[in-house]
């Protein structure tokens, strides 16, 4: 079994405030520890389920977050970006039995955690077909439009919720409830434990039923913070300017989205 894992720090459990995720600040190395701690427990779980080629993508922030020496010796992993429009989920491929999310976060303007954001603070909302878009989201349709089922996610509550909204098949873990800018959070080593068991289970179960459908049209609205970086990027082939700090673009092709978000929005 071959199985990609695409990482994030926000929704690791216990995260709070943006200085345990910005590595230049004190905080940061607790989470850093968590989050390496959380990929390497889901490794575990994919390795029990039979995984014998497991791929992870560092997936936050400068990519050189996870401590490689802490992962089993079998896994490989990606660092840093190369600029590929697959961002998160880099070098995934149609060659996978499955892809698992671990760390991830609420979407941009959800209250469900005090880090809720998509991609970039610039980039205060994306919408796609008129729902915010997560980085869950935007990643998962990738994983669609390979054909890859997405079979385990942990994260924060409310982007569990969103992923169960998305397909009830799909395994997740909450570690995190967030209320107003604190968050509710389980033990760290009890997440371990429910993380490992998480994708054990997902990845032993009926993977077919895993699949995110992929919408056949993409209407995308982008709205910037900054007018004029919202003016540059109405100049996207295909993109328009809706109003001074929002841009639309439409596609029946979702790799042209990614096109796109690469450009003007990360």
């Amino acid at each position: 079994m071959k199985v990609y894992i695409s990482a994030d720090i926000e929704g690791v459990t216990g995260i709070t405030h943006w200085d345990e995720a910005n590595k230049e600040k004190p905080d940061y190395k607790v989470f850093q520890e968590q989050m390496t701690k959380e990929v390497a427990a889901a490794c575990e779980g994919a390795q029990e389920a039979g995984a014998t080629d497991i791929l992870v993508k560092d997936a936050h922030w400068t990519g050189r977050n996870i401590l490689p020496a802490t992962l089993p010796e079998a896994v490989k992993i990606i660092r840093g970006w190369s600029g590929h429009p697959f961002c998160m989920v880099q070098e995934l491929n149609e060659s996978f039995d499955a892809v698992l999310f671990v760390g991830y976060h609420s979407r941009a303007g959800a209250n469900t955690n005090p880090l809720a954001h998509s991609m970039t603070l610039d980039t205060p909302l994306i919408r796609v077909n008129e729902h915010v878009a997560s980085e869950f989201l935007l990643h998962s349709y990738i994983a669609a439009m390979l054909g890859v089922p997405v079979a385990f996610l942990s994260g924060d509550e409310g982007v569990c919720q969103d992923v169960k909204t998305m397909n009830n098949h799909i395994k997740t873990v909450a570690v995190n409830k967030g209320i107003g800018d604190s968050t509710l959070s389980i033990h760290p080593n009890l997440a371990l434990k429910k993380i490992r068991l998480g994708v054990e289970q997902a990845l032993k179960g009926d993977l077919a039923t895993c699949h995110i459908p992929l919408p056949e049209h993409f209407k995308v609205e982008i709205r910037y913070k900054d007018h004029a970086k919202a003016y540059r990027a109405s100049y996207f082939p295909g993109a328009n300017a809706i109003d001074s700090h929002t841009i639309g673009f439409e596609t029946t092709e979702y790799f042209d989205v990614l096109r796109l978000l690469l450009f003007v929005a990360f």
